[in-house]
């Protein structure tokens, strides 16, 4: 598993970051964290749009989703059918944020694993930002302002009714972020800021998609 791992997502991850870093940013290591992490999510957004979409869609249709629950309470096997009729109406797949996290887990592994492990390697002449962040050290300034889109784009999910669950997640979530991020080197914490950016802007394509 852990020579497929290295040799399907980690060195392919390496290499275009290495590549980018030498030939595309100007040797700045954060313009070429950002141009991946683009790049990354360009590659992957049929997977991570339809996961989000799903996920909106969802939360629209919560009215419906509790009506079902409540008049079948007593009958599950009922409750599940007219759920998954339902989600079929609406052509969405109720698993697909299951799908869009194990996809997206090895890919932060790796990059993780490239930010915490390669960022002193010698191909890598500089370490900074525009020439005044350390990527290697860690930033409680980048961490808060990757919390921050996270919750944005948390709330532009999240419309209409929320259940005291989700709005519970809408606020613990970006918390969470700040302390994993705050203890790690600022590269991931770039990478995760420009991720929930992306992130922003498609959440917003999908809701103009979707409003009515």
């Amino acid at each position: 598993m852990t020579a497929l791992f290295n040799t399907y997502v980690y060195q392919p991850i390496l290499w275009l970051l290495v590549f980018i870093y030498q030939n595309l940013s100007f040797h700045d290591l954060g313009l070429a964290i950002i141009i991946l992490t683009i790049l990354v999510r360009l590659v992957l957004l049929p997977i991570f749009y339809k996961g989000a979409k799903d996920q909106t869609i969802i939360q629209k249709i919560q009215p419906h989703v509790k009506k079902i629950q409540l008049d079948h309470k007593d009958d599950k096997e009922k409750q599940a059918k007219e759920l998954m009729a339902l989600y079929k109406e609406h052509n969405i797949n109720p698993f697909s944020s299951i799908i869009f996290l194990i996809i997206q887990l090895p890919i932060f592994f790796a990059l993780f694993s490239i930010f915490t492990k390669e960022i002193g390697a010698a191909v890598f002449e500089s370490r900074y930002f525009a020439g005044f962040m350390n990527l290697d050290e860690k930033s409680l300034a980048l961490a808060a302002f990757a919390a921050i889109l996270q919750y944005i784009q948390m709330k532009m999910m999240m419309k209409g009714p929320v259940a005291a669950n989700q709005k519970m997640m809408m606020y613990a979530g970006p918390v969470i972020t700040i302390v994993v991020l705050w203890n790690l080197p600022a590269a991931i914490g770039l990478y995760w800021a420009v991720s929930n950016l992306f992130s922003i802007g498609q959440q917003w394509f999908i809701n103009k998609k979707t409003q009515g």
